[in-house]
Formats: structure tokens, sequence, C-alpha cells
């Protein structure tokens, strides 16, 4: 997984050295042939030609100084601090044994906590821990996530309007970075960054009202707050209205996110955060629920009646929801919710900020898979799909095949989800 890296380091400390090595031979001697017949001089060259290969190849294959030049700076708060810079790469191996290794990253689009059903207030308290993780952006692509849960987004928080909410988050010991969190369902500084900021092994705790419905985006807000963001840290949660949300058959949990890592897309082994790329808003990967799809995970009998909780972690591009195959019946924009706030009626696609999140809701009419894309389609290239099966009869009143005996010049080809 490290090969590259251990390459690039070794590269760049040895062609150092064999260049001062050179540089002090040529400063002692006059003539280039007496120079070049020194055995000494010939072994620094031939080092140095060999230290500039592997540091070439390695950085082709993935730029292994974990995150940006040392220089780099931007102008947001607290700048952009190079995330683990050559200086500090000892920091990274000694500690890379200590972080987890989770087999999939990606959260359950299942995982909904259930309706609420109480009609009065309560103190709700959740539990979260911020760790660093190593799990799988698509086989054999490893990369060095930041979560809460060790999940991808963070687990579905779920209250009602009216509780008293209490977060407790704690830091796993195992981490390199400060971490906290912003809930945007937060009226107070920060949403609750200001109160959260805790170092590896430290736990803090805060408590805020829930005074308006919506289902809200949270996220780390730590310094540099898209680098976190960037590294998976962030979920959403849901303040149901007083009176409740309307039943539904089926609940699934959907976020995209944005994953910038250095070298094109496919490259094989540890990847490593690209600063470079997060600033230029160009994302290696875009993804749903953390990771590229390994198999479907929402199934939905035909004729169910499915609400979709869809978040949009950014950080830097506004989603275009749309399912494959499906009209939205019912969009709550933006997660707005409540009395006097607008619904839309038969939405083809919804957009979804950076940072914001919506509420689809449909019937499942026909049976067969339904895609989940971002309609900015050159993202599938990219990760942007998800998968829904539909389970039950055939219903051709709605949709249904039209045979006929002839053939046809020019018909499109079937597709199926891979090519759309």
């Amino acid at each position: 997984m490290y090969d590259y890296t251990i390459y690039y380091v070794l590269s760049w400390f040895v062609g150092g050295i064999s260049l001062l090595a050179l540089a002090f031979f040529l400063v002692r001697n006059v003539t280039f042939k007496e120079i070049f017949l020194r055995p000494a001089i010939i072994i620094s060259v031939l080092v140095l030609i060999g230290a500039i290969f592997f540091g070439t190849y390695s950085y082709k294959t993935y730029a292994p100084d974990f995150a940006m030049p040392p220089f780099m700076h931007t102008m947001a708060p607290g700048g952009l601090a190079p995330y683990l810079p050559l200086a500090n790469i000892s920091k990274f191996f000694a500690s890379e044994p200590n972080f987890p290794r989770i087999e999939d990253i990606g959260a359950d689009y299942n995982a909904v906590p259930p309706p609420i059903t109480r009609t009065t207030s309560e103190t709700v308290e959740f539990n979260l821990t911020a760790t660093e993780v190593i799990s799988e952006i698509a086989p054999n692509i490893y990369f060095n996530f930041w979560t809460y849960n060790k999940q991808v987004p963070g687990p579905m928080l779920r209250v009602r309007t009216g509780d008293t909410v209490v977060i407790n988050l704690t830091n796993d010991i195992t981490s390199l970075h400060t971490h906290n969190i912003d809930l945007h369902s937060v009226n107070g500084p920060g949403g609750g960054a200001t109160l959260t900021n805790v170092v590896p092994g430290e736990t803090k705790s805060f408590k805020w009202k829930a005074v308006q419905p919506g289902i809200y985006v949270y996220h780390c807000a730590t310094a540099n707050v898209s680098t976190h963001s960037s590294h998976g840290q962030y979920g959403l949660i849901l303040v149901e209205p007083e009176e409740g949300l309307p039943k539904v058959d089926k609940e699934f949990y959907v976020m995209q996110g944005e994953l910038y890592t250095q070298g094109d897309i496919g490259r094989q082994g540890m990847t490593v955060f690209d600063a470079k790329k997060l600033i230029d808003g160009n994302p290696t990967y875009v993804t749903f629920n953390g990771r590229i799809e390994k198999e479907t995970g929402m199934e939905i009998n035909r004729g169910e009646r499915v609400r979709m909780y869809v978040g949009n972690g950014g950080v830097n591009l506004v989603s275009s929801f749309h399912i494959i195959g499906e009209i939205f019946d019912t969009v709550y924009p933006e997660g707005a919710m409540g009395k006097n706030s607008a619904l839309f009626k038969n939405v083809q696609t919804t957009i979804i900020p950076a940072g914001g999140a919506a509420v689809v809701e449909f019937v499942a009419e026909v049976p067969g898979k339904l895609v989940l894309v971002d309609h900015a389609l050159a993202r599938m290239n990219k990760g942007a799909w998800a998968t829904a099966i539909v389970k039950g009869d055939e219903n051709p009143e709605i949709f249904s095949e039209i045979k006929s005996n002839t053939t046809t010049a020019g018909i499109m080809p079937t597709m199926n989800h891979h090519g759309y």
C-alpha cells in the first residue's frame, strides 16, 4: 500500500545527498574530464539519476507528500496547512498501524432512525466519535477517511422540534488531528463547533434546543474546514416537525460527497489527499455514502411509498439529484419542512447545494433497477451513482415493451446502469 510513498521519500533524501556530493566535487575540481573520471562522481551521478527516476515514478502514481506543498496558502480562516508535510511523515508512519481498518466505509442506506411517535419534547443524547480510518474508495484504492463513528456519512440523527439535544463528541486516541462538530440545526456560535474542539483522546459535550424543523447537515468545522469535510466528516440530522411527518413504507439515508486524491481516477494502493484539486474544485471521486458502490444497498417492494433523506457533504459541487426511472411526487426543497414551508410536486431533478439537503418522496410503481445519480452526468464517471432494486410483479399499465417482428435500424440499444 505504501510502496510509492517509500520510493518518494527515499528519492528526495538520497537524491539530495548525491546532488550535494556532486556540487562539492565540482567546486573542488577544474576540468570536467578530471571530475568525470573519478569513481565517486560516477557513483553520485548514477545514484542521482536513479533517485530522479524513482521519484518521478512514485509521484505520477500518486504524490505521497500527504497533501500540498509546504508553502501553499489560502485565504480561508486558519489557512490550509499541509495535512502531513514531508517533515512529519515519520509521525504518520508511526501512527499508521493504529488507524482502524474499515472493510466498508459506506454508511448503510437503510440506517434511518425510526419515526418519532411521542407528542412531547424530551432530552435526547447522542455519542459521536471522530475517528481517522483507512478504507477503500473502490477495490484496492485506499484513503485515510476522517469520520464520525467510522462511517461516511456519519450516523443519521433524528429529534423532534422542541427537544433538548445533548451532543457528546470524542476524538479517538488514534487520531492525528483535532476535530469538532458543527450542526446546521443549531442556533449558536459555530453550530456547536466552538464548544467541541477535541484533541485526540478528549471528549466534550454541549446542549442545544431544536427550534426549527428540517433536515440539516452536520460536519467537522476545524480549520481548514474544507479539508475535514472532504475527508468524509459530515452527516445529516432530522428535526421532525411537532406534528411529525406523513407515514411512508421505506426511508433511506443518502449523502453525496467529494474525495480529492492525488493521481488519476483508479490509481491503486494508498491514495492521499490533494489540496490543489480541492481548491480548484476538481474532485477525483464523487460518491454516494462514501465509496463507489459494491452492491445494491436499497430494496423496495413495488407499490411502496419511499422517502429519501438526501444530503450534500460538498465541499464544492452542487448536486443535481435524480433517480433514473422515477419522478419525485413530493420534494422538501433544501430540507425545509413544517408550517408554511414549500413543497414541490412532480419533480424530475432537485438541486441540493453544498452543505445542504433535501427530502424526496415517490411511489415505486414498476419493478427493476433504479439508478441514483447526480445529473451532472460526467460525475458518474467519478462514481456518483447508486442503485435501488424494486421487487414485485410487472405493471404493464405503467410500463411495458411493445413487441414487433420487424427490425428497425438505428434503435438505441438497451443500456444497463453502467452505461447511463
